[in-house]
């Protein structure tokens, strides 16, 4: 019997062990591109409002109109046809925070309400400010500490709309801006 050297023995090993570890940098580089993507997102939900949310007293769109989804928070989001089903003003913020249910950070999630935040009165928090979450959009999202990104004062919006890329229907999704609408 002939003796195999070596350094072929240890090639395949080698190969092996290089391909796992290109796998999990593409992996870890996927996730980083599309941090709502892979998380579990409640894209539906039961139409209640937080306490202390108060009706749009002159929405652009007012409740039962047709609008036209400009943005893309999830996929097959943008350029679907939205019935508005409710209509807020309020303070709409950029977040970035991490899951209780672990994983990496999620950073510029929209929107969170101020209505939505644990404690915080009534003034519009500057960003930079340290929050405590009490919106459930996704998994891992209730009880979340987390950083203001950016605030804005605007009319919100709760649509049902039908993605274009063939899912199901969404219903009472939270939050679109008066801004990522535009009239039919």
């Amino acid at each position: 019997m002939k003796k195999m050297p070596k350094h072929l023995l240890l090639a395949p090993a080698i190969a092996l062990l290089l391909g796992a570890c290109s796998d999990s940098q593409t992996d870890h580089d996927n996730m980083e591109d599309t941090d709502h993507e892979n998380m579990e997102m409640d894209h539906s939900s039961s139409g209640e409002v937080p306490e202390g949310l108060k009706d749009a007293e002159n929405p652009t769109f007012e409740v039962g109109s047709q609008a036209m989804l400009e943005t893309d928070h999830m996929p097959g989001m943008k350029g679907a046809e939205a019935t508005i089903v409710g209509a807020f003003d309020t303070t709409a913020y950029t977040v970035g925070y991490t899951p209780t249910t672990g994983g990496e950070k999620v950073t510029g999630h929209k929107w969170v309400i101020h209505e939505e935040l644990k404690d915080v009165g009534e003034e519009t928090l500057e960003p930079g400010t340290e929050v405590v979450l009490e919106a459930d959009h996704m998994e891992g999202m209730d009880g979340a500490t987390a950083e203001i990104e950016s605030a804005e004062k605007t009319t919100v919006y709760m649509v049902d709309y039908t993605p274009t890329d063939g899912g199901e229907k969404v219903t009472n999704h939270k939050w679109v801006t008066e801004s990522e609408l535009s009239s039919k």
